[in-house]
């Protein structure tokens, strides 16, 4: 790859484009966001007046001079868009979820592998200020050995909305949009879980697809609840984290997404910041506050151009987004059956892990 920064092209300027990658690659050190791929070059242009503006795909890759792909398009779109760039030889992002099922996701990495280019998905919620902050903690030893790990998403969204992700389409549903974060903080954790039980459902009046679920991710002495709500008026707790030595507590979430949208710059003063404590109750039952981490979802994008520029190791490696793919498949097996349903990885899929 010739020197100099990485010109990534933005296909999609939905709320994904606009309000995350856009910023975030744009405060990107070694990345320059050359192009965006939108039938509304209006819009676009109203943010990013100097960005080139494509209106597919296809016209982006005959013009040429892109380095990365970054598709933030519908999630049934996800997979078709990616084949079509790893074809012509360009590098890979998509956002979550990495695709409808594990055969898309499968054929993705074989043609990904098959092209040497990289392939990743947007699991920017790594570089949250409260997963950041329970992990060092979970990782110090302040609690002794985790058995009980809670993680929710909790919002109050009554009235079902006109767009895609609340429809009855393929990839739409509450547990395709925030599933993958969760899971894929759990995985960072505690790796592969041995089986999943997942109930999926619609709650609100007029729902079109599902609203709320609640999943248990099960190893040997250890267990991963993860829930989301579209009906939580008063919040909930961000994470629960209970360990033979006592308890941990984050109840305010990361504030990077509200900040996006507030119009801050990804590493402005301020930037990524959380005001709220972990609290720690040790085995006699006192109480102990920690300062949060502050959280910088550039590190996703970092980390790519590591990986592009210098060779670096990925940090989110193609394998770890299957295995997140492979508990969404299971999850919705288990809410079909009503079971505990294992992984579907193959042992050469486990051992890569």
């Amino acid at each position: 790859m010739p020197p100099g920064p990485l010109n990534v092209a933005l296909v999609g300027y939905g709320f994904a484009g606009k309000t995350f990658h856009a910023p975030l690659i744009r405060a990107t050190d070694s990345m320059v966001l050359a192009a965006v791929v939108s039938g509304d070059a209006a819009k676009v242009h109203a943010d990013l007046p100097g960005v080139a503006v494509h209106p597919t795909l296809a016209a982006l890759l005959a013009a040429g001079g892109i380095d990365l792909v970054v598709i933030a398009t519908p999630n049934e779109t996800h997979a078709p868009l990616a084949r079509l760039a790893l074809a012509a030889g360009v590098h890979v992002v998509i956002d979550k979820p990495f695709a409808l099922d594990m055969a898309e996701a499968r054929g993705l990495i074989a043609a990904a592998n098959a092209a040497g280019c990289y392939l990743g998905v947007f699991h920017n919620r790594r570089w949250d200020s409260d997963f950041l902050t329970v992990r060092a903690a979970i990782e110090a030893g302040a609690i002794g050995r985790v058995a009980q790990f809670e993680s929710r998403i909790e919002r109050f969204r009554p009235v079902v909305r006109d767009r895609w992700r609340e429809r009855a389409v393929p990839g739409g549903g509450l547990w395709y949009d925030l599933a993958p974060h969760l899971v894929d903080q759990a995985l960072q954790l505690f790796g592969l879980p041995e089986t999943v039980s997942a109930q999926i459902a619609s709650l609100r009046d007029g729902a079109q697809t599902d609203d709320w679920f609640s999943a248990v991710l099960a190893w040997p002495g250890r267990r991963a609840v993860i829930q989301c709500s579209m009906l939580s008026a008063g919040g909930a707790r961000r994470f629960v984290v209970d360990g033979m030595d006592g308890t941990l507590i984050k109840t305010g979430a990361d504030r990077q997404e509200p900040q996006l949208l507030a119009g801050m710059v990804p590493g402005a003063p301020g930037w990524g910041e959380d005001p709220d404590p972990l609290v720690r109750y040790d085995a006699q039952g006192a109480r102990h506050e920690t300062p949060a981490l502050a959280g910088d979802q550039r590190g996703f994008y970092a980390q790519v151009a590591a990986t592009l520029r210098h060779g670096a190791a990925p940090q989110v490696r193609a394998i770890e987004c299957l295995a997140v793919m492979a508990v969404i498949e299971a999850g919705q097996a288990s809410a079909r059956e009503g079971r505990a349903v294992p992984l579907p990885l193959t042992q050469e899929e486990i051992a890569a892990w």
